[in-house]
């Protein structure tokens, strides 16, 4: 009967950890989350962001008023998708801020969601991944 050659065991060792490493991360890699923010980017006027928090196409939306007048403790922010309205709320102040986020929704995958502050054109988007 003909002989095997002997494989070597550090080329072993090497093979099998390779082929483990492989199999590992897979199932380590978890979904990139969705975290990001933009913000307005005028000189003067309003400062207005909107943040997504979440993974995939869940996402919380806070809408932040970043330099509002300081005896402002509260003001009406609207949430739009793609467009269209979809809620008006009270932003409360939380610091210099004035914020307010609603919970975690199916945001959907390629939605732009903005936020706009009552009585201000101006509009922070961010489109979902």
């Amino acid at each position: 009967m003909p002989r095997t050659p002997a494989v070597p065991a550090h080329g072993l060792t090497l093979a099998l950890t390779l082929a483990l490493a492989a199999i590992a991360v897979p199932l380590s890699a978890t979904p990139a989350a969705a975290d990001s923010s933009a913000c307005t980017h005028h000189f003067s006027g309003p400062q207005v962001c909107i943040r997504l928090e979440g993974r995939g196409a869940r996402n919380s939306v806070t809408g932040i008023w970043t330099n509002p007048p300081d005896g402002l403790a509260s003001h009406a922010v609207s949430l739009l998708r793609d467009g269209r309205l979809v809620d008006t709320a009270t932003a409360t102040r939380s610091g210099k801020a004035l914020t307010h986020t609603w919970p975690a929704g199916d945001t959907g995958s390629g939605t732009e969601l903005c936020v706009r502050f009552r009585g201000s054109q101006r509009l922070a988007c961010q489109t979902t991944r």
